[in-house]
């Protein structure tokens, strides 16, 4: 026999607590109602409640106070919170709490349905082994970036991920999604950086068919093929202002309007964003709406650098080996493996997946020796003692100016300034891209 699920309604207004009854009652599930603080913390403790949703204003206090009172009594019920309309701060200081998700007054009787299916919905066609995959590691720095996954995974608030360039931000993203209740919905990741201005807005919210020149049918955007799952907003920090203020609006409202059509349609997307930028500065020099970065920045997740990670660094080689060569892959000489450990890696795991392939295809025998590897002597060197400037900047400070005296000394001939810093060619044309030296 299915047990009969139970929801606590927390509210002092019968009339909402009335709607959200009949409505979970339809739904099939057994509602229970508290007009308090007080009474919502003695219903929790009594036990046998699988969701709560809660008012924030109440008569002896308000909604925040049940969200910590669920935390604080270690309660294995997820809770949302039911805000005045734009009172977004609230809500960000609910979900940062350990709410699951928010719903705004009036409440949407659709959004609510979705919010309660989605929260009650505990087990994920991705068994969790599989999907940790993703990120593999003992090192403590990545076991703290695991453990904070699978708790962010529980809950349905904006997650922020920061860190340096080829630190596996979107594997993290996608271990999230998939370790949580969204798991068998869409996936949609975007790189903001890659999409020319003019055409955000339609990329973003889609387009009915003859809204703009060249819309010659109805095309979905991103929110709507993520729709009941999760969108990855990559390298956000790249958003035009204009951009920032139509994120804010649907992120607040959920809710997106077409190019051409004349009425809103509902979302259900949980947004994750990324960016290898300092967020917070960006907003300090007016680059980034603080309002928005807000939204985004509700539970914040940092992916350590490679250089944190070295006891790790052998066994993501042996992968990265395995993964190029197959069965028959080359070994690294104990010499390799000391010059993969002594290595900067400023460009972390992208960076050491390209120093592996590179060296697979060009091996000439079983065994990869230093020589294979192609390292770039210069980035052995660390900040000199006192400096402020960040690793990764120095290092791609003395690399970017290794490259172009190299080139200056060849008179720009790029297979010589290759050869006189001892890497190949298309290595050279790798890292001059990744630095941006023209």
């Amino acid at each position: 026999m299915t047990k009969t699920l139970r929801v606590l309604i927390v509210d002092d207004e019968p009339d909402i607590r009335e709607l959200l009854e009949l409505t979970l009652l339809k739904m099939g599930l057994a509602p229970a109602c508290a007009g308090s603080v007080a009474e919502a913390r003695a219903a929790l403790d009594a036990g046998g409640f699988d969701l709560a949703l809660t008012d924030m204003r109440l008569p002896d206090g308000e909604g925040l106070d049940v969200v910590n009172h669920i935390g604080e009594a270690g309660l294995d019920v997820p809770i949302a919170v039911i805000t005045a309309y734009g009172s977004a701060d609230n809500a960000v200081r609910a979900m940062k709490a350990g709410a699951f998700d928010y719903l705004q007054k009036p409440v949407s009787l659709a959004q609510l349905r979705s919010l309660v299916k989605t929260a009650l919905k505990v087990e994920t066609p991705v068994a969790k082994a599989v999907a940790q995959q993703r990120l593999l590691g003992e090192s403590p720095a990545i076991q703290e970036a695991l453990r904070l996954a699978d708790k962010l995974s529980r809950s349905q608030a904006a997650v922020y991920i920061g860190g340096e360039s080829g630190t596996g931000k979107e594997q993290a993203a996608r271990l999230i999604h998939e370790l949580g209740p969204r798991a068998d919905k869409p996936f949609v990741a975007v790189n903001c950086g890659a999409i020319p201005e003019a055409l955000m807005e339609s990329e973003f919210f889609g387009c009915r068919k003859g809204a703009f020149t060249g819309a010659d049918a109805d095309r979905d955007g991103f929110f709507q093929q993520a729709q009941g799952g999760t969108l990855f907003l990559d390298e956000v920090a790249e958003l035009p202002l204009a951009m920032q203020v139509k994120l804010l609006r649907a992120i607040q409202e959920k809710t997106v309007r077409k190019l051409g059509a004349s009425q809103e349609e509902a979302l259900d997307v949980r947004i994750i964003c990324a960016t290898h930028r300092d967020l917070a500065a960006r907003v300090d020099s007016g680059q980034f709406r603080q309002d928005l970065y807000y939204r985004l920045n509700v539970l914040p997740l940092k992916m350590p650098p490679l250089r944190e990670l070295r006891d790790d660094i052998p066994l993501f080689a042996d992968r990265l080996l395995q993964r190029f060569g197959g069965p028959a892959a080359p070994q690294l000489s104990a010499d390799a493996r000391r010059a993969l450990l002594d290595y900067a890696y400023p460009g972390n795991f992208r960076e050491l997946e390209n120093i592996l392939e590179r060296a697979v295809a060009l091996a000439a025998g079983h065994t990869l020796s230093r020589a294979d590897l192609q390292l770039t002597p210069c980035a052995d060197y660390a900040p000199e003692l006192g400096s402020d400037e960040p690793l990764q900047d120095y290092l791609d400070r003395v690399e970017r100016e290794a490259i172009v005296k190299a080139l200056e000394g060849t008179r720009y001939n790029r297979t010589q300034a290759a050869k006189k810093l001892g890497v190949t060619f298309r290595s050279l044309r790798y890292r001059m891209e990744r630095l941006g030296v023209k």
